[in-house]
């Protein structure tokens, strides 16, 4: 099973649809994030889930010799 993390970004309801574009690009270019959910309240906020799979270093094995 895959682990993420997740940043939750919030835009009010002056936000418009093309800055909050331009915002999930940035953040999916630059910080390798991934569009999980978005979700449109009743007043116009929206809620927006991005997430990225957290890499972990394997340890590798030492030689004997040292």
């Amino acid at each position: 099973m895959a682990d993420y993390e997740y940043l939750v970004l919030n835009f009010g309801r002056e936000a418009d649809r093309s800055a909050i574009c331009r915002t999930l690009t940035e953040h999916a270019e630059y910080g390798h994030w991934e569009l999980a959910r978005t979700r449109t309240y009743v007043g116009g906020r929206t809620r927006t889930w991005l997430r990225r799979r957290i890499i972990r270093a394997r340890r590798t094995s030492v030689a004997s010799g040292w």
